[in-house]
Order: structure tokens, then sequence, then C-alpha cells
């Protein structure tokens, strides 16, 4: 091993190298700098009114009253939904929405007006495209609520009618009346949902991409030994030097990622940007350190690129901010916990979502620092691998 004054040199060499490869080759700025920047401004600009608002719909109204022209008035009043249509019967309604020029449609029968003031309890059909998941749950939640708050008109009209007196209609109607107040996310805000991960998780996958690349090139190229000789042949050094600079500027668009979505466009951070910050550089870290296993275990560039991406977009996936993970199989729940952005995930939801102490997400920090040298027991597998430089197409 070098003496300590020229491990300083030869790590510094070894950076000064990788920096050289850098700027010589645009693949490295496009993954480092202008992919995540172009996810970021494209995930949060699309969502940046947190809720889709205006959903084309239509409403075939077969009754033609008052009743059933003032409930697609208070319809089209909701934010969310928007009537853009009133055909005159089923099949064109469906049409429509074949087309893709509505996301669903509701049908008022006829004698609507009729039968609800018999009390003859008139259907209210509606239907919607789920091919559109997003689109297609919001109106399906207004379509139903549209229907209840009809329901509870017609009877209290009809409970007026009667000679009732309004303060005594309204416990019939709710006897138990409902606070709703949400805690973590009071806009109901997709994009506070979503891109709280999904674009770290986005970042992850350029992080694994651009570390497996970064070595398999020295392979494929058969520069590995001049790389390792630049390191007087230490293993945790090349890998330092090479590693480093790119530790910086991924942990610098991290932390432009998380002054965007906390800074600008004040998402939730009740424990300060600190501990978000740590977990951005141990997420970086620890992906770092998953594409040094997988150059380990399969040092061919095709292959590793492979792992890289399928880890990636599992990680996505099985984080738990899309399906929770205490719902998944048990095989599952397990497997969740060796993705580095499922703890990023769980450190979000305490210190930023939620605002808990810091002492309760210790364990996630520490399974990030873990995962971070998860890789030093194969550098010497790795070590092997550079020094043969045999390529695998």
């Amino acid at each position: 091993m070098p003496e300590k004054k020229s491990v300083t040199k030869i790590l510094w060499a070894v950076i000064i190298r990788e920096l050289h490869r850098l700027v010589s080759r645009p693949i490295y700025i496009f993954c480092i700098i202008i992919a995540p920047l172009i996810s970021y401004l494209f995930l949060l600009t699309l969502m940046n009114e947190g809720l889709p608002e205006e959903i084309p719909t239509a409403v075939v109204d077969l009754d033609h009253s008052a009743a059933s022209r003032n409930f697609i008035r208070q319809l089209d009043a909701m934010s969310l939904t928007q009537v853009t249509e009133q055909p005159n019967s089923f099949t064109e309604a469906r049409k429509s929405l074949q087309k893709g020029e509505i996301y669903g449609f509701l049908v008022i029968p006829e004698s609507f007006e009729a039968k609800a003031m018999a009390g003859r309890r008139p259907e209210i059909s509606f239907y919607t495209n789920n091919a559109y998941y997003i689109p297609a749950s919001l109106l399906y939640k207004n379509f139903k609520t549209m229907s209840v708050l009809a329901s509870g008109a017609i009877v209290q009209q009809t409970l007026l009618a009667h000679g009732e007196y309004g303060y005594e209609i309204m416990p019939q109607l709710q006897p138990v009346p409902t606070a709703v107040h949400e805690l973590g996310n009071p806009w109901i805000s997709y994009s506070v949902y979503l891109n709280n991960t999904f674009i770290p998780g986005m970042l992850q996958i350029m992080i694994l991409l651009t570390t497996v690349f970064s070595i398999g090139t020295e392979i494929k190229h058969g520069t590995s030994r001049e790389w390792l000789a630049r390191s007087h042949n230490s293993v945790v050094l090349a890998i330092t030097g090479k590693l480093l600079p790119q530790t910086v500027l991924f942990f610098i668009m991290g932390a432009l990622l998380q002054s965007m979505l906390y800074g600008y466009w004040h998402f939730p951070l009740h424990n300060g940007i600190w501990p978000m910050l740590a977990a951005m550089f141990l997420l970086v870290l620890a992906s770092q350190s998953f594409g040094v296993i997988m150059m380990s275990i399969a040092p061919s560039l095709r292959i590793g690129l492979s792992i890289a991406a399928l880890f990636g977009i599992i990680s996505i996936s099985i984080t738990g901010f899309s399906f929770p993970v205490p719902a998944m199989y048990p095989p599952f729940q397990l497997l969740s916990n060796i993705f580095p952005l499922r703890h990023y995930f769980l450190i979000y939801a305490d210190q930023a979502l939620n605002g808990i102490p810091l002492y309760y997400s210790r364990m996630y920090y520490l399974y990030l620092f873990l995962f971070a040298i998860a890789s030093l027991p194969l550098l010497k597998r790795l070590k092997t691998a550079l020094q043969n430089q045999v390529y695998v197409p």
C-alpha cells in the first residue's frame, strides 16, 4: 500500500484522469447533467397543477327536466370536470369515449325527476375509460359524489314539500357529519405524492448506468490495466478516484432537485433541508456502490447496463409509494429492503412529509450507509476482471 503522502497524489492523478474522460465523452455530460434536468423540468411542470382539472366528460340527459339540467350544471361547476358534450344516446357517448374525446360519461334516465320525487329510486349510470387511470379515477369519484348529492337534494325537496323544516332535515340526511383533514398532503397534489420519489428514482437510474458504463468501458476499450497502473495497482484508489467526481456532480444534481422541490415548488418539508440532503448524499453513494457490485459480479458492459436498468426500474415499482409494501406478498416485502430507493422514500415520508424526530429514521440512514460500503468485499473480484481485461460482447 502506498505511503500516506503518496496516497493523495495517486488519488489526485486518478481523479484528473477521470475528469479528462468525463469532459471528453458527451455521454457523461448527458447522463449526469442533461438527462436529470430534463426529467426534473418535464415531471414537475407536467404535474404543476397538482391535480388534473376540467377533465372532458359528457352527460346523456334522457329526462330533460329541471332536476336533470340542474344536475348537469352542478357537475360542470366542479373543478375536476368539464361537460364538453351532451350526446343524445348512450351509443353516441360510447363512440366519443372510444375516440378519446372524453374520459367518461354519465347517463340520466328517463323520468328521472318524476321517479325521484315519487320515491321510486331512479338509477344514474356512469362509465369511465380506465385505460387512463388517473382521470378515470377522478371522474368516477366526481360522478359518485354528484349522485349522492343529487339524491340528498331530492330527499330535501321532498321533505320540505311535506312541511318539515330545514334544521330538521339535515340530521336525517347526514346523521354523522365527517371532517376530513389531509395531514401530509393537504392539497391532495399528485406532484407532491409522485415527484418526491419518482424523480430521485430517475436520478438513481442515471447513477447506476453511469457507474456501470464508466467501469465497463475501461474493460471494453482495454484501458483497465492502465487505469489500475495509474492507481499503483490499488483497486480502492482506482474506484475512489473514478467515482468521486461523479459523486460530487450527482450530489449537486440531487441537491438542485431538492431545492426545486422544497424551495421553488414549496413541497412539504417539516424537518428542514439537512436530513433530506444527507439522505440524497447516501442515496448517491449507495447507487454507485450497487453499480460497482453489478460490474464485480458480471464484468461485461452489456450485461452490466441491462442489470442496472432492470434494477433501477424495479426500484421505482417496489419502493412503496405507488403500492404499499405491507400489502405485497411477504417475499416481495423482504425484497423491497435491498433497494436503496426504498429507504430514501421512508426518510422522505418521516422527515419531509410527517416531520417526526430524526431518531426514528436512524435505521434507514444506516441501511443506506451499509449499501454504500457493500461493494468493498467484491473489489478483489473486480480487480481480477480489470487485470484480465477480457471483453465479453
